[in-house]
């Protein structure tokens, strides 16, 4: 256990610790940044180790930041579905999916999973932004039977290759059955919990949804000591391994001014679906003209990055502006900067030459197809 004794952090009442947070900070949690109105843990040493621990065997992070929005009533379904554009007729009770919550121009408010736990019982796992009160908001004026709550509920992630097997020493073999995107109800101990095979990494992970907030310190450290032999170390959501998996930070990638088709992300939305949902129209008018920015990747030039942009750094042809690099960071398996960015549809096809003004200087980039490892995801599900 990497034990820290500076546990003054000076932090006051009006932000809320997680039910993890003191484990944290016995396992080494150095610094934390606010989430959804609360602490994560953000720096538990070296930022590079926290990366190999996570691509070569296992690390347990608190994520209790990932608030959920509990939608349940009548017509729940018909609700969760107006919030998002995204087809959910075929979500199945214990299915999970990736969706976006859209407003009425079609830009992004959220990036959340959701959670289907019974035919009218839904859970999204939320993004850094205030849903739950856009979500009783619309309920208000919806004329549906429904109710909206956050309920005692944190997760944590436990990913890395190593996961499976520490996930077998909790639960017994059978958890390796859990399909991915797919959740069950489970205890541990006695601890109430819902498991799904999800997580903000790119590689194989667990989310594990503590439903009693007073056993948190238990929780977390049953989970340490099933992984003692696996290598598992107390971790933080890695941002090198999101941005080599292409996965999308909210406020950073993408914001109430984005809209899914500057993203690529067209499979998360149905135009031709029966159901309505709140954006559909302005999301069909955006279908049918076109975008005229889009997502890309980069690849900067130059020596290792420090580390991850903290501004939006501008992108550059010939000196005018095209964008902006919205995620960027040294990989060190990879050995090169790669970038997350933002810029004019006249300048994203793969190949085409950039200059990016970094906070110390300028440097050359060049579009590249995204994402930047493993493309085909079978890290992720396993395959």
């Amino acid at each position: 256990m990497n034990k820290n004794n500076n546990t003054n952090f000076g932090f006051g009442t009006q932000i809320r610790k997680s039910p993890f947070f003191e484990a944290t900070v016995r396992w080494g949690a150095q610094g934390f940044s606010v989430y959804n109105h609360m602490y994560i843990p953000r720096d538990f040493g070296d930022p590079v180790q926290n990366f190999w621990n996570l691509v070569g065997n296992a690390i347990l992070c608190d994520v209790a930041v990932e608030r959920q929005v509990e939608i349940t009533g009548p017509d729940a379904a018909r609700f969760t579905q107006l919030l998002t554009p995204r087809d959910l007729s075929n979500c199945a009770v214990g299915q999970c999916k990736y969706v976006l919550i859209t407003n009425a121009d079609g830009g992004i408010l959220n990036d959340p999973v959701l959670l289907r736990l019974g035919e009218n019982h839904f859970w999204l796992s939320l993004a850094d932004s205030d849903v739950l009160l856009w979500a009783q908001g619309v309920a208000v004026h919806s004329g549906l039977d429904v109710q909206i709550t956050e309920p005692d509920v944190s997760p944590l992630q436990l990913q890395g290759p190593k996961s499976g097997h520490i996930m077998k020493s909790l639960f017994g073999d059978s958890v390796a059955d859990l399909r991915y995107y797919w959740l069950e109800e489970k205890e541990l101990d006695g601890i109430p919990l819902i498991v799904s095979r999800t997580g903000w990494s790119s590689e194989l992970g667990y989310e594990i949804y503590l439903r009693d907030g007073s056993r948190g310190d238990e929780l977390w450290e049953k989970i340490m000591a099933a992984g003692a032999d696996h290598g598992l170390a107390a971790g933080h959501t890695s941002t090198i391994r999101r941005i080599e998996g292409g996965m999308l930070s909210y406020h950073a990638d993408m914001d109430s001014q984005t809209n899914p088709y500057e993203l690529g992300l067209d499979r998360l939305v149905n135009l031709d679906a029966d159901a309505d949902f709140i954006g559909k129209a302005a999301l069909r008018k955006i279908s049918r003209q076109g975008v005229t920015r889009k997502q890309v990747g980069l690849e900067i030039s130059g020596p290792p990055l420090a580390g991850p942009n903290t501004t939006f750094w501008p992108v550059l042809v010939k000196g005018v502006s095209v964008g902006k690099v919205t995620s960027a960071v040294f990989s060190p398996r990879l050995e090169r900067n790669i970038a997350l960015a933002m810029v004019s549809s006249t300048a994203a096809e793969p190949g085409t030459e950039l200059s990016v003004k970094l906070a110390n200087g300028a440097a050359t980039a060049t579009v590249v197809e995204k994402p930047f490892y493993d493309p085909k995801k079978n890290l992720t599900t396993g395959s």
